[in-house]
């Protein structure tokens, strides 16, 4: 009997037993995908592909980081310079942090030009929110890691914020302090909730795939699959897709980790954490830095001072995200037949990033105004503008079927490729 022939008798015996072959062959061979996916279908992938490597990474800098106050500076130094390969390894995992920000935003931002929160996938669109609400813990607990100076004060400044909410504000906080100041049971709890935490990201990650393929993906037009012709299966076709666009990722991810490995840092946290010395000014990494700028923008609003009513508007923020599905009033999906949404659509990604670009200078002059201005966007985008919008929009016609949509979209492009070469 052949090696191949036993092998594959092997395989057969345990996937009856425990059918995970077949499971994986259904999810990711067989599973059948609508035939008109583009690229930006593929940060679902690389997200898990970079949560993979952050796993990983992050196992292998545990092995040599020491969580004592007095410790865990010069344990990171060393290992950047003793500790074989420690340096890649350290800057894959912090540059990893924040490609995984990359790709988790773009991946919803494309679920809200594209409607992939609509009926039916509510609770895809939620498991996936509550991936980027463990996200941001697991990042903010990973930054204060390295005890440098932006690492203790934004601590200090993040966890003071939840002081200001009525009644459990200050015990919540000493608990995350574990006593009266951010010290060394604050660093051991915060190292052990960022080692765990990607572990529990990992089983919401399953409960999003199980969620998504109870009715299988959105698409560009935004209409549901009508038959095996708006089909086609998972692999070959988006393997190859997939591992195209995970070939350019790791080309840009790369080039920051040889070349550019500290530019998304703050050189503040080179420097040891020093409890008497305040930096001039404290923000926390480029991916918080919108909530951050909400946070800040709220005055005193009658009876409830600013900084109750920043850390109010910032949680409202990411939680407005949940009811979505039920702001949004229109009965199509995709923004592609929707021209009002489409317009507020962009009108909204560069209200992120003026927030983000808000969040990241003193809050005060032109700054301060820009960041309040673009709140108070934010939030009418979603409150007002969806609703308002879903009813009033004149929209284009749906195509009638997947397969249709991308024959048009075909006989269009041969129709100009050859009017060019004519």
């Amino acid at each position: 009997m052949s090696n191949s022939s036993m092998g594959k008798k092997v395989v057969q015996w345990f996937d009856y037993r425990l059918p995970i072959f077949t499971f994986m062959h259904h999810s990711l061979v067989d599973y059948q995908t609508p035939k008109n996916l583009n690229y930006w279908w593929n940060f679902g992938s690389l997200a898990g592909i970079v949560l993979v490597i952050q796993i990983i990474t992050g196992i292998v800098l545990a092995m040599h980081y020491t969580p004592h106050v007095d410790h865990a500076f010069d344990s990171v130094e060393s290992i950047m310079r003793d500790v074989n390969y420690g340096w890649l390894i350290r800057y894959l995992h912090a540059n990893g942090g924040s490609a995984f920000f990359v790709v988790v935003y773009i991946h919803i931002f494309r679920g809200l030009y594209f409607g992939s929160y609509k009926s039916p996938r509510e609770v895809v669109w939620w498991m996936g929110l509550i991936i980027l609400l463990l996200m941001m813990a697991t990042a903010f607990m990973g930054y204060v890691l390295p005890w440098g100076q932006m690492s203790f004060w934004a601590a200090t400044v993040i966890t003071n914020i939840f002081s200001a909410i009525p009644l459990v504000g200050e015990t919540i906080t000493t608990w995350l302090w574990g006593g009266f100041a951010v010290g060394n049971p604050t660093l051991n709890r915060f190292f052990s909730l960022h080692y765990l935490l990607p572990f529990v990201v990992v089983g919401v990650v399953f409960l999003h795939l199980w969620a998504l393929h109870r009715f299988g993906s959105n698409n560009p037009t935004g209409i549901d699959t009508k038959g095996p012709k708006d089909t086609v299966p998972f692999h070959p076709y988006y393997t190859i897709k997939d591992l195209f666009g995970l070939s350019v990722f790791l080309i840009v991810l790369l080039a920051f980790v040889f070349y550019a490995p500290n530019y998304l840092g703050h050189p503040d946290n080179y420097v040891k954490a020093n409890p008497l010395v305040t930096p001039a000014h404290i923000v926390p990494e480029w991916y918080f830095l919108p909530f951050y700028a909400i946070l800040r923008a709220v005055p005193d609003i009658w009876f409830v001072e600013a900084k109750l009513a920043g850390v109010i508007a910032m949680f409202t923020s990411i939680l407005i995200l949940f009811v979505l599905p039920w702001l949004d009033s229109s009965p199509i999906r995709s923004a592609r037949y929707r021209p009002w949404y489409k317009q507020i659509f962009w009108f909204l990604v560069i209200d992120v990033i003026v927030l983000g670009i808000s969040g990241a200078k003193p809050p005060e002059g032109v700054w301060l105004i820009l960041g309040r201005v673009a709140t108070v966007y934010y939030f009418i985008h979603f409150l007002i503008l969806m609703p308002l919008i879903g009813r009033l929009e004149p929209t284009k016609p749906l195509p009638g079927s997947i397969d249709e949509s991308v024959r048009q979209e075909s006989g269009t492009q041969t129709s100009e490729t050859t009017r060019k070469h004519s």
